[in-house]
């Protein structure tokens, strides 16, 4: 299956790293042009530059994307330089694990509403461009209860929930809406790369619950959201997708 997103425009919340970068690199390589942001602007400059080599515009500004005025801002000058969007892919995630207050304000701020303020500002975009498509990534920890986890796995749920919402909001307008779940992911830096470091043993009980035997890497979640954002998914929309290699069936 060969993409082809020559002439599109992509904008990736989260991009700088892990998954987002992938899905960034991804749709680069598959001739879009791209706009990312994160928080660190060392690393996001770093990914720009990937992008930039495949010759296609390349769009990077720093972002909290827990700020929603910095949110809106971003998406408006990612839509001047790029000269609109296509594809909106809300990727970035506070990572509130505890059942706390800090805990649920970072999901809430970053992973919850994060995407619904970019979702709201690239909307203008989306319905001028021909066959918009938005992509959340949520995890497969909203597919399921969490003990470890309850905050996160929340406003994961929240997520897929909203996936459906806005799918059945937005058909009329000629967007589709689709999610992925990843389950663990393991890539430089990241958090399942320093538990496996540490000695953790929480990696080598997620590790052993897979039954590929193995983490998954970003690019395999990036292949999907190629596809979600491709006319190969042309009627696809308000589904969530498990990229997961059968973690979720685990239980």
């Amino acid at each position: 299956m060969a993409f082809n997103f020559k002439g599109r425009r992509v904008v990736v919340a989260g991009g700088s790293r892990g998954i987002g970068r992938s899905i960034a690199l991804g749709f680069a390589a598959a001739g879009a042009d791209v706009s990312i942001c994160a928080r660190g602007a060392a690393t996001l400059e770093a990914t720009r530059a990937e992008v930039a080599k495949h010759g296609n515009k390349a769009h990077a500004a720093t972002c909290d994307l827990a700020d929603g005025a910095a949110v809106t801002r971003y998406v408006t000058a990612a839509a001047a330089a790029l000269g609109g969007i296509d594809i909106l892919v809300n990727n970035a995630s506070g990572f509130g694990m505890s059942d706390d207050e800090a805990g649920w304000s970072a999901g809430l701020a970053v992973d919850v509403m994060a995407m619904v303020r970019a979702s709201h500002a690239a909307l203008p975009s989306l319905e001028a461009a021909k066959d918009g498509a938005i992509i959340h990534i949520s995890s497969i920890s909203g597919l399921r209860p969490s003990v470890r986890t309850p905050a996160y796995a929340a406003v994961k749920a929240t997520m897929i929930h909203y996936t459906t919402s806005q799918a059945a909001a937005l058909g009329r307008k000629g967007i589709r809406v689709n999610c992925i779940a990843p389950g663990s992911i393991e890539f430089p830096g990241g958090t399942w790369e320093k538990r496996r470091l540490a000695g953790d043993p929480l990696y080598k009980k997620i590790h052993d619950s897979i039954p590929f035997g193995r983490l998954g890497m970003p690019e395999e979640v990036a292949d999907v959201a190629l596809f979600l954002a491709s006319p190969f998914a042309r009627w696809v929309t308000g589904q969530t997708i498990a990229v997961d290699g059968g973690q979720v069936l685990g239980g």
